[in-house]
This record gives structure tokens, sequence and C-alpha cells, in this order.
């Protein structure tokens, strides 16, 4: 049996509120209490669109700000089923926790802590009744465990709203041990408790890392099975993490933690002074230099950041031995390491992770240098030589395709399944489409496929699933999809095909030939790729060259893959935009 789904989707609408009420919980928490027709099921632009629903106590909402005032400019467009971020200059983004929804009211109630300084800081500081808020979310809700004993909420300030929700509700039916680390013990609130909870106020400044830690220490475990929830300062977070996984060992599916917000570290003296006397802007900065980023990849790899966690104050020549690298190898790397950051050893006493190494130990950080996308990067630098002679930097480096590599590896494929984890959230547009009335069967191809069965179960569609991936092990997707004794995996006829990014690692050739293939099996085939960037990435200049650098192509538009569709015995009957750059192409055998 696959394991419970974590998450359960929602529809993605953009809504207009407005502002009733504000009132003060605490003299550190404003709550602006919103309503507005948009709450419930409303149509715009023709298109109808269903009631908010914000069933879970962490979910989020994402709010949309503009830094020139002009709110409108910075709006997504809305489509069908989901939203497009389409580029705007001045568009700023921040996530919430819904305090309270009362939908028979017409009201969300959202909890800003005060002397924040950021942009839904201040605009809560300054809200009024009838001033206008636009908001996208929740996307998805979390699915808690079904039998617990126990669960820990542990959080900062920010992290009181999901907290205080979870009390007030009581998603599950069992003692809740609550730790809250408060910058002033004016911060402390009234809490729904129950007989059998416990709660802990701990003063810290936001952001201490080891006060956080040491409080978690402290907390005794409950017998039984338990959940942690945790949520606060990214940063602050890393040795919580660190701690319940590898002291505690608590499982994956037992722990959630969540960055609900990052320190900025303060601007240099002299910046400041420059800007305050109305200096002229320097010159652009240079081209960073790669080195840094692959000194910290080497670091990684070798295990010099978790040695230095586990064990601080080594020395050189004891970090090298451990790690059992001879000769003046960790000498040469600790000082670029230092110098960014990432290993310091600033008072003599042995080698410790500075703020940069810290971050390191989160998966998700260093993943950057580490994962399946970093050796697509290090490919880049076979750009040149690819460019003359027309085939992909991948190649250029490799000697073999991305698909060859991918599809004769299991591991790296399992690293491109949950690369597409977050499609799930994107699909509500293709699953209401007409053209599953009917279907009996569906083929799935491509690492998307876990997100494809899973977005189906969501739309309460229940097609027998077929799913083939030449080359890669079953067991590589059985894990992440569900329901997998529900599921051939073997491919042959079917009534629909899915590829789910399952051109996103082909060459243009490789790509014809899986259409090929699909044609000898349906009469109707649904591409969902990626066609554009999309407008909310930071590394949306980068999405065509990663793209070419991948498979020798730059991102698939529409008209891209018309022209593989037909070659293929394809036509293209439509395409269903999903949101955040990608499409779903229908295709009909010609």
């Amino acid at each position: 049996m696959a394991a419970q789904r974590a998450y359960t989707t929602h529809p993605l609408v953009l809504r207009r509120v407005s502002v009733r009420r504000v009132e003060e919980v605490t003299p550190r928490m404003r709550r602006v209490v919103l309503g507005g027709d948009d709450l419930a099921a409303f149509t715009r632009d023709g298109i109808g669109h269903p009631g908010f629903a914000a069933p879970g106590f962490d979910d989020h909402i994402k709010l949309i700000l503009a830094a020139d005032g002009d709110v409108r400019a910075a709006l997504p467009a809305q489509l069908p089923h989901g939203i497009e971020w389409t580029p705007a200059e001045h568009r700023l983004t921040r996530d919430y926790t819904p305090r309270r929804v009362d939908l028979d009211a017409g009201e969300l109630h959202l909890d800003f802590v005060v002397h924040g300084e950021g942009p839904a800081e201040s605009w809560a500081a300054a809200a009024r009744e009838g001033d206008e808020l636009w908001f996208v979310g929740p996307k998805s809700s979390l699915r808690l465990p079904e039998r617990l004993d126990w669960i820990q909420l542990v959080g900062d300030e920010t992290a009181l709203p999901a907290i205080g929700r979870f009390l007030d509700e009581r998603p599950l039916d069992v003692p809740a041990h609550v730790l809250v680390t408060v910058s002033d013990d004016a911060a402390r609130q009234d809490l729904a408790l129950r007989d059998g909870d416990t709660v802990s106020w701990v003063l810290a400044e936001p952001g201490d890392a080891a006060a956080l830690e040491s409080a978690v220490r402290a907390l005794p475990v409950p017998p039984g099975e338990g959940y942690v929830w945790a949520a606060a300062e990214s940063r602050a977070l890393l040795p919580v993490r660190r701690y319940l996984q590898r002291e505690r060992k608590l499982p994956k599916e037992r722990v959630n933690i969540t960055g609900y917000w990052h320190r900025e570290e303060p601007a240099a003296p002299e910046t400041e002074a420059a800007a305050d006397a109305g200096a002229a802007p320097t010159a652009p900065a240079k081209i960073p230099s790669p080195l840094p980023w692959l000194a910290a990849r080497a670091a990684l790899q070798l295990g010099v950041v978790d040695a230095v966690a586990d064990t601080p104050g080594l020395s050189a020549d004891a970090l090298a031995a451990r790690l059992s690298v001879p000769g003046p190898g960790i000498s040469v790397l600790l000082p670029l390491l230092s110098a960014y950051d990432v290993v310091v050893d600033a008072d003599g006493g042995g080698l410790r992770l500075g703020t940069a190494g810290e971050e390191l130990l989160d998966d998700h950080e260093r993943e950057e240098y580490t994962c399946h996308e970093a050796d697509v990067l290090l490919a880049v630098a076979h750009l040149a030589p690819a460019l003359r002679s027309g085939t992909s930097p991948w190649r250029a480096a490799s000697g073999a395709t991305l698909y060859d590599t991918v599809a004769h590896d299991a591991e790296r494929y399992g690293e491109l399944v949950e690369e597409c984890e977050q499609l799930v959230f994107l699909l509500s547009g293709l699953t209401a489409d007409p053209l599953w009335e009917g279907v009996g069967t569906c083929l799935l191809t491509g690492p998307g496929s876990a997100s494809m069965a899973a977005a189906l179960d969501d739309a309460g569609r229940r097609p027998r699933l077929r799913i083939a991936e030449e080359g890669v092990p079953a067991e590589v997707l059985r894990g992440h999809v569900p329901a997998p004794e529900r599921i051939d995996w073997t491919g042959g006829p079917s009534d629909v095909a899915v590829a789910a990014k399952a051109l996103a690692y082909r060459t243009d050739e490789e790509a014809v030939r899986l259409l090929t293939r699909l044609a000898g099996w349906t009469g109707t085939a649904v591409l969902v790729e990626a066609s554009r960037p999309d407008g909310l990435s930071p590394h949306a200049a980068e999405a065509a060259l990663h793209a070419f650098t991948a498979t020798g192509s730059p991102l698939r538009d529409s008209a891209a893959i018309a022209v593989l569709a037909e070659r293929s015995g394809w036509r293209v009957e439509r395409t269903v935009a999903l949101g955040w750059g990608a499409e779903a192409t229908v295709l009909r055998r010609a």
C-alpha cells in the first residue's frame, strides 16, 4: 500500500476582499478581519469560481501587494482553472495563514505581527475599514496522519495564528504540546488548551536558532506515535530539523517544518551611509565567479558540512583524517569556504559552521549543489561546443543524451519524480476537461505520472491507470503513486495517454519516438509541459538556457510541440493553460 498523501489540493482563485474591522489581539499582534463576495462562489469575466476553502490549520494564502502602490497592475491572470503569474515589475507577494474562516459570516481573519518591517506588516499597520486586499490560495491543505497519540506544535510569534487555529478547531483529538518563542511577554496569547495539553513560552529574539533548538530539545517526548509541526524563521529551524531527523529519528511523514520568514542580514554601514547621502548608483556588479558554488558542492560531496556540524571544533587535519582526504585537499578548500561563511575558524577554536553552512544542513538548500539540477548546471560549461555542433550541452559533456542517462539511473529518475510533485497543484484544469468523459483506461508516462495520478484521484476520476516508462524500474514510481495496487505497470492500449513532463528531458528525436509509440496505444494523448518561464520565479531568465542544456531545445511552446506532433502522426486539437507557465496540449491521432 502507498503511504497516505501529505496534502489535499484546492483550485487556485484570485479573490478580492476588503477590511471590515481591525482588532488588537496583543500589543504585538494585529488582526485584520476581511470580507467580501469573493469568499463565496462567484463569477468574474464569465468564469465561475468555487467558494473559498481553507480547511487546514496551517493553510497559506498569498497576499498580492505592489511596491509602487498599483496593485491592479501586479495581479496575476485568472485562468478557468488556475493562475498565470504574468510579469509585473513591482509585484510583492507574502504568504499568511488564515487565523479563522467564518464562511457563514463571510469573513476571513488574518493576524499580523506588529513591529514587522515587511510590506504585508506595513499594509496591516495602516489598514482601515474598506481597504481592499487581493489574494490567491490556498493551493493545498496538510493531511495529518490518521492515527496519532500526540502532536507537538513549535514556532515563533509568526506561527501563533496556525497554532491558535489548530487548538480552536482540533483536527486531531489528541494531546497538543505547544512551544512558542516570543521576544516579549506581551506577545503571549490565550490559547484554547484542553486537559492533557501543555504550553511553554520561551523568551528569545526573533530568529534565535540556539534558543529555539534548546527549547525543542527540552520538550519531553511522550510515548506512542507522535507528530511534530514547526514554523519559524527559516534558518532558525535548521538545527531543529537536524535534531528531529538525526537524533529523534522521526520519519518524514511524522514531521512538517516550514520556514515562515527569512531574516535579512543588515546592510554594511558604508552602504547605508551612501544611501542616506544620495550617492550615485554603483556600476553593475561583475558576473560572479562560479568558484564558491563549486567549493560548496565539493564540501557537501565530501561530507565537510555534516562532519563539522556533528563535531564542532575539529582542526583541519582532524577533518581531513575523518573524511579520508589525503594531502593538502581540505586546506585548499577551507579558505574559500571561510570567505563565504560556510566553514569558519574565527577565534582559533577549531572549525564550525557559518551562517551559509548552517543553511546547507537543510536538504532543500543542499539540493542546489548536489542533485540532478546541479549536474545540469555543470553541463552548461559545454555550452559553446554544443552550440557549434548543434547538440545539447548535456550530451557534449557526458557523451549521452539526458534521457539515456536518466532511463538507466533509478535514483536520478526518482529526483525528477520529486521535482514534479508541485505539478499536482496545477492539474485541476486538465482533470476538469471534458476529454475524461467515458475514459476507462489512462496510460501515464513521464516523471510527472505520480502527480497526474494524484490529481485524477483528487478530481474523483478513477480510470484504470497504466504506467509505462522505458528503462525505469516500477519501484521508482511505485512509492510516489496513490493506490499502486490499482495500477498496471506495463503499457498497453488505453483510452487516453498523458505524458507528464516526459519531453522535458528528451531531445526532439527522442520526443518523436515517444509520441510515435503512444500513437500505437491510443487515439488521444495529452502533453503536460512548461511552455514559458514561471512569472514568480527569480530564475525566469534562465529557463530557456536550462531547457536547452538538458535537451538541445529551448522551452517548447505550442508551436514547437505542434511540429513534433505532426512528425509523429498527431494533430494538436487544443491547449489547456494550467498556470505557472505550464500547458496541457491535447493531441488527436491524425
